[in-house]
């Protein structure tokens, strides 16, 4: 349907009223449209992300509410390239604006087919109506995708307590189950305003998988669906953060001469330039790997109050897989300017304004405590010996140096 097409008067931008449920992506009922925000650069259009069946024909129409009147415009659709060999897949449906709708409020997408309108759409709130970057509410923002089936509650707590220390201001999980003991953390953290919980309901419509190849395990979309969970991440926080972590919760970006975000990004503008995105080298401490303290070591590592909570001290395992040339840039992760990203990935960007430079891992690194090695582990750098206090939520603990 034309685009410059009057728009129809009806009450029907009624149901635009509805944004979903509270704290999740989707509506009423379960569609492949997972969240719509305005795109301010370049062209201003509004960005729906999507995860659609690869195979299905690619003809898109845009409903958009504006003033309480109905517009349409052709969806373009663009799947990303990292699905993995999955049936589905992340899309961007970019709707342009119609004439005389400068400010959609709600927006739907329907495949423009004989029928297709015989379904009650799901209209979605248009976010990023406000584009300005110059006071932003945050510093740093971590993106965590997907949490499922999470129980290791210590790593959790010490994870969050030492993205507090390095500065950041907000977490962002997008949660698919967990355990009771797990949600009372993140209720505590929620209410300290520091996590956001995203309520990421994918597994009751799809068959995800819990791999990223599907002949390592198979479904319909790539590790719970990870990487619609991330775009949608950048694009939330866009115009809230000055900049964007895409990791795991089991990993911590540490600098190794400074002790916080807010002091490493003016090296890495200085050194790599602004606007970039970052790339940290990753480092696995598996926690399968327990060796005894050198008996110079007098540092603690445990408090009594640890003793019965579930999961894995990040401070106890020391031991490092060695780096070697042949997994030196496996697995990395980034920070960046969520302004000048257009496509994102679970390792790095797909598309960007800027390009990505390697951090040196002896200006930053990752540390990641997993059950993930393949060779025998040496000793690394300890956790604890970047500036660390901790306060938990199951009895005040402290470990300084």
């Amino acid at each position: 349907m034309s685009s410059n097409k009057a728009p129809i008067e009806f009450n029907i931008c009624h149901l635009c009223s509805f944004s979903g449920r509270k704290g999740g992506l989707y509506g009423c009922q379960w569609e492949k449209d997972l969240s719509a925000y305005m795109e301010h650069r370049k062209e201003r259009q509004v960005r729906v992300i999507s995860v659609v069946l690869r195979s299905e024909d690619q003809n898109y129409r845009c409903r958009m509410c504006c003033n309480e009147k109905l517009y349409f415009s052709k969806g373009i659709g663009d799947i990303h390239s990292d699905h993995f060999g999955f049936s589905y897949g992340t899309a961007d449906i970019m709707c342009p604006l119609p004439e005389g709708c400068e400010m959609p409020s709600h927006i739907t997408v329907t495949n423009d087919a004989p029928g297709s309108d015989l379904h009650k759409p799901v209209y979605l709130e248009v976010k990023n109506q406000n584009n300005k970057s110059d006071a932003l509410p945050y510093n740093f923002t971590v993106c965590i995708s997907t949490m499922f089936n999470f129980t290791n509650i210590l790593q959790l707590v010490q994870s969050l307590e030492m993205m507090q220390l390095l500065g950041v201001d907000r977490v962002v999980i997008y949660k698919s189950d967990c355990s009771p003991e797990t949600q009372r953390v993140l209720d505590y953290y929620t209410k300290k305003g520091l996590v956001e919980v995203i309520s990421w309901t994918i597994s009751k419509h799809l068959k995800p998988s819990h791999s990223w190849k599907p002949e390592y395990d198979p479904g319909d979309i790539h590790y719970v669906g990870q990487i619609p969970a991330l775009t949608d991440c950048v694009d939330r926080y866009m115009y809230q953060s000055r900049y964007v972590s895409l990791q795991d919760i089991d990993e911590l970006i540490l600098p190794q001469s400074v002790n916080s975000w807010l002091d490493l990004l003016p090296q890495l503008e200085k050194k790599y330039g602004v606007d970039k995105c970052y790339i940290f080298q990753n480092n696995v401490f598996p926690y399968t790997v327990t060796l005894p303290l050198p008996a110079s070591q007098k540092q603690p590592i445990e408090s009594p109050s640890w003793k019965n909570v579930p999961g894995v001290n990040i401070l106890a395992h020391l031991h490092q897989r060695p780096v070697t040339r042949e997994n030196e840039r496996d697995d990395f992760k980034v920070i960046v300017n969520p302004r000048a990203v257009f496509r994102t990935s679970v390792h790095g960007l797909l598309k960007s304004e800027n390009g990505c430079a390697w951090v040196d891992r002896n200006i930053a690194r990752i540390y990641h405590t997993s059950d993930r090695t393949t060779m025998p582990a040496s000793r690394g750098a300890p956790l604890w010996r970047f500036p660390t206090c901790h306060c938990s939520v199951y009895g005040g603990f402290k470990l300084c140096r």
